[in-house]
């Protein structure tokens, strides 16, 4: 089976990374939950959406490879492969930030994948697999054009667009529980690495 991944917060966590970079800037309390979007909330609540649109593209940039990979992310990976599944990260985001330093965010997150999803020196997912694509659209086009099977997203809007490859399985990644099932009809909804690996039998 030929299974796409979404890259930010899907296989890639940055909830302790945010919160300890707002800390550092001093533009949070100490008392804001550890969780990415409670630091966004709590930035747009005072006022101070700037912030955190630079604070983005100096997490997704200088700061990249601080960032984690969700738990059982590589084990599913591994274990994907070596069943014989064949794997591709097809993911969209900016290729320079709105604000502050134009770092090459697309660069940081390859170096990410080539730090951090390998096991004894071998890559998790080859390289030539992993596609970062300027808009959702792209990403869209990109999933169908690799012949997806089965999608990973964090996002529904991704997939329930109109655009999703024809056929595909559609699994929305959301440990937080921020969406109910009948919000995502033709999803199967999981809340982690290791429900994904039961999904998918391994």
């Amino acid at each position: 089976m030929r299974i796409g991944i979404d890259f930010d917060n899907t296989i890639v966590s940055y909830d302790a990374l945010f919160y300890k970079v707002a800390r550092e800037q001093d533009v949070v309390p100490a008392d804001t939950p550890v969780n990415k979007v409670a630091v966004r909330d709590y930035l747009r609540q005072v006022g101070k959406e700037d912030v955190w649109t630079a604070m983005q593209g100096y997490v997704y940039g200088a700061r990249m490879d601080e960032a984690i990979a969700y738990p059982g992310v590589l084990e599913f990976l591994f274990q994907a492969g070596q069943a014989g599944h064949t794997l591709a990260i097809v993911s969209h985001k900016t290729k320079h930030p709105f604000l502050g330093p134009q770092y090459d965010l697309h660069a940081a997150a390859r170096a990410w994948v080539e730090q951090h999803l390998h096991r004894d020196g071998v890559p998790l997912v080859a390289a030539d697999s992993v596609f970062f694509e300027l808009t959702k659209d792209a990403k869209l086009q990109r999933a169908t054009q690799w012949g997806c099977e089965l999608f990973i997203d964090d996002l529904p809007e991704i997939l329930l667009a109109p655009g999703f490859p024809t056929g595909a399985r559609r699994v929305l990644f959301d440990p937080e529980s921020h969406h109910h099932p009948a919000d995502v009809p033709g999803c199967q909804v999981v809340q982690s690495w290791a429900e994904l690996g039961q999904l998918v039998a391994l």
